[in-house]
């Protein structure tokens, strides 16, 4: 899975792709098929505080964060990600959302809802139903794509405080910059893709990347 993810990632318009891992038979599998990969502590409590860990030693601006387990990122998805820190200097860290696919989308808790204001800045993260549909009418429920970019400041920024009550409550650790005022600029984008985050989820990826 880590592969597919890798060479997807590369196809994106980025300077380099690392892999930050507390495992070595990962660096071992990737190192196996070219990829680059570093071994980060064993501590850190979110998948930020392990990409902080990489990011001091690198000489950048903007740090994206692709998890492992998105075997069908489409790259380009990646591009819309960076687009707002390119463009605006007021921008500190951006994240994507997309129109649910189904009701299953919307009922389950491992698929990530999202709500934003009008300029486009995360009100909230929930695993549960957001915003909830009492009426049938206004903002309609959007899903969360996992897919992160930071200034690079802002990342180590963001890793150097504290897990927050709302992160430990839904086990979402983006809730965290939230809490510390930290903005998020949610780029709504069309392109699918598919956290593998059950045997389900496993199943539906391989019969995906497998089709003729």
């Amino acid at each position: 899975m880590v592969e597919h993810v890798y060479r997807r990632a590369a196809r994106a318009q980025v300077d380099a792709v690392l892999v930050a891992t507390d495992d070595q038979r990962i660096v071992d599998v990737v190192e196996g098929f070219g990829g680059m990969a570093f071994m980060t502590s064993a501590l850190h409590p979110s998948g930020t505080d392990r990409l902080a860990e990489l990011a001091r030693d690198l000489p950048c601006g903007i740090v994206v964060n692709v998890q492992g387990d998105e075997p069908l990122l489409d790259p380009r998805a990646i591009d819309a990600l960076v687009a707002p820190l390119r463009a605006d200097a007021n921008v500190v860290m951006t994240t994507l959302s997309r129109p649910p696919a189904d009701d299953e989308d919307l009922a389950s808790p491992h698929l990530v809802k999202v709500v934003a204001d009008r300029r486009g800045r995360a009100l909230y993260f929930s695993r549960a139903l957001i915003p909830f549909p009492r009426s049938g009418d206004g903002a309609q429920p959007r899903v969360h794509v996992g897919l992160y970019a930071y200034r690079r400041t802002t990342l180590l920024a963001l890793a150097g405080l504290p897990p927050s009550p709302l992160e430990q409550a839904e086990s979402l650790e983006q809730l965290r910059a939230l809490e510390h005022g930290i903005p998020i600029t949610v780029v709504e984008t069309g392109y699918a893709s598919l956290a593998v985050d059950t045997p389900h989820d496993l199943d539906r990826a391989r019969r995906t990347v497998h089709a003729p």
